[in-house]
């Protein structure tokens, strides 16, 4: 199977238009009595994801872009204001459609994740960046995202783990015997007992004083492997240069992206290419 980004585009809207004519609740709140959009919810979707993979931080110079080499794809285009309406109402969407495609993934079942927060900047300003946020996320080895949230600067993150996997308890109750890799920020008795007691081992290195903890020789490859699905994020999809100036905003361009990579493993395991997380394929 031919695999670049018309193929994924392709793809990703047959699964996403299936998804609504099943499930038409999932979609965007709009009012019954109304005018249709002319650009579909499937294509919305489609759209986003594009714009992430193809690097265009600037909605303007995106839906340009489109519309010179994408008409093929999608006939009618918005405006950027209309754009940006819709994609500030789509983030449940973008989120629930990222888990049907990371569910439907070889590497779902992994019973190995790791976790890690990066920095997303949300303004320049003094007081603003005062209030900058933290991505989260939690992920398996080939950088497929399990779960994910945006919290405040100044958060723990260890308790921004344990509330991730609160808010979803039916993942971990199909995985007894998970095992969770981590840095040594997720340190601490009262956390780890939290997690052990949801059957979850948590390996991460040993802090200065403490005893040799177990699982050392697991760990050794860790931060090559954090660092370089961070880079996807951050170096390949722009995570630090979403361009949202508001907290719907920031939501929905982080969503983007968690999306692109999402569908970027999701095509590639489905079409049997040896790098899950490459997208080598689909970016240009």
């Amino acid at each position: 199977m031919t695999n670049n980004l018309d193929t994924l585009a392709t793809a990703l809207y047959v699964t996403t238009d299936d998804l609504l004519k099943e499930r038409p609740d999932l979609a965007p709140w709009r009012p019954a009595v109304g005018i249709v959009p002319q650009l579909t919810d499937a294509e919305l979707v489609t759209l986003a994801m594009m714009q992430a993979m193809l690097g265009f931080t600037s909605e303007a110079r995106w839906l340009r872009h489109a519309r010179a080499h994408l008409r093929h794809l999608f006939p009618y285009l918005p405006q950027q204001p209309g754009y940006n309406k819709r994609l500030r109402k789509a983030p449940e969407l973008l989120r629930r459609v990222t888990r049907i495609l990371a569910t439907s993934t070889s590497v779902w079942s992994d019973d190995v994740w790791i976790v890690d927060s990066t920095p997303v900047e949300c303004g320049r300003s003094r007081e603003t960046v005062k209030r900058s946020d933290l991505a989260g996320w939690v992920c398996t080895l080939q950088g497929l995202p399990v779960a994910f949230a945006l919290t405040g600067a100044k958060a723990d993150e260890r308790q921004t783990l344990l509330d991730l996997l609160a808010a979803e308890p039916h993942i971990l109750a199909a995985r007894p015997g998970q095992t969770l890799i981590g840095d040594k920020n997720y340190f601490g008795r009262g956390s780890e007992n939290e997690l052990a007691q949801q059957g979850i081992q948590l390996l991460r290195p040993t802090r200065k004083g403490e005893r040799q903890r177990p699982g050392g020789s697991l760990l050794k490859p860790l931060p090559q492997v954090i660092e370089s699905v961070n880079e996807t994020f951050k170096g390949r999809l722009d995570l630090e240069q979403h361009r949202g100036r508001t907290p719907g905003g920031v939501v929905a361009r982080v969503m983007q992206r968690i999306l692109a990579l999402t569908a970027a493993i999701w095509h590639n395991d489905h079409t049997g290419q040896p790098v899950l997380r490459s997208l080598t394929a689909y970016d240009h």
